[in-house]
């Protein structure tokens, strides 16, 4: 179990952290990033965790690679997320989903108002990436759904909620709650939450924000009460 919630850890810091190293590298965009070994050495992670990281960034059209040459950053950001200092640090997966539930299906009303056609066309491309990855890596499975749910964030052209969105995501992705987070996928409840990305989708892009809104808030009332069962079922366990 704990080497699951390095894995999860590693992978999500090493995301983030790039994301901050792109921002940094924009005005330098000629110049490659440093290598995948270099990368892994600085943020003391493995490769692998830099290699997946790098593959959300390069669908997400941060950065792009040439054989031989090194990996690059790629136009900016449609939108850049502000920077909030001080966020609290404590908290807990049912406040993560209040707050989902309050912000993000105003995002995805935004989205289907403002979304262009490339951004529609790279959350297709992060929902089909998901329906490929196993029940068991859950290390790829976060990282790929968040970047989905980014990509809506990012389309409703919003920076202060784009930047609650990455705050809120932050706590969501805490490695301690790793095991819940777990326990609360299954192959049906997989399934289903691709069948909402993609009427998500959908409805982005053919201008319908009510209903962007209304899929988004039944996925992620989906997503609350599938981890109270993980987290009553945890707390049965413990007390047993």
């Amino acid at each position: 179990m704990s080497g699951a919630k390095e894995t999860s850890a590693n992978s999500s810091s090493a995301l983030d952290t790039l994301r901050h190293l792109i921002q940094q590298h924009d005005s330098n965009p000629e110049q490659p990033l440093p290598a995948e070994r270099e990368l892994a050495e600085r943020f003391g992670v493995g490769r692998r965790e830099i290699r997946r990281a790098l593959d959300v960034l390069e669908e997400e059209g941060r950065i792009w690679r040439k054989q031989g040459k090194g990996t690059f950053v790629g136009p900016s950001a449609p939108v850049q997320p502000l920077v909030l200092q001080g966020l609290p640090q404590q908290s807990n997966l049912l406040e993560v989903m209040e707050a989902r539930l309050q912000l993000e299906p105003g995002l995805a009303r935004l989205a289907a108002l403002r979304a262009s056609r490339e951004q529609i066309a790279l959350m297709e491309r992060l929902a089909e990436r998901m329906q490929t990855i196993t029940l068991t890596d859950g290390d790829q499975h976060e990282l790929w759904d968040s970047a989905f749910h980014r990509a809506i964030a990012e389309a409703a052209g919003n920076r202060l909620m784009l930047s609650l969105f990455d705050a809120i995501d932050a706590v969501r992705r805490e490695p301690g709650w790793q095991h819940l987070r777990v326990r609360a996928r299954t192959p049906d409840r997989l399934n289903s939450y691709d069948h909402h990305h993609h009427r998500l989708i959908q409805h982005i892009a053919a201008r319908q924000p009510v209903d962007a809104a209304a899929v988004m808030r039944e996925h992620l009332l989906a997503l609350q009460q599938a981890l109270m069962d993980a987290i009553h079922s945890n707390e049965d366990e413990e007390r047993s």
